[in-house]
């Protein structure tokens, strides 16, 4: 999809620089990834301890005999 996007070019110049990227596309393409990436591990974190696991934890350690 083509977008055209205002972007300071010093903001732009750095993250290809950090990034090691020649093309701005790709520069923003892993920018957005690595935000939504974060983004989502931060949602898990404010889950932790809010989600109930009942998990039965020796029968689920147990595996079915070898077929032979």
């Amino acid at each position: 999809m083509r977008t055209t996007l205002d972007i300071p070019e010093e903001l732009i110049q750095e993250a290809q620089r950090l990034l090691s990227f020649k093309s701005k596309t790709d520069t923003v393409i892993l920018s957005l990834r690595e935000l939504i990436r974060r983004r989502r591990i931060e949602e898990l974190k404010a889950m932790s301890g809010h989600v109930r696991l009942e998990i039965d934890i020796p029968s689920s350690r147990r595996r079915p005999p070898k077929r032979r």
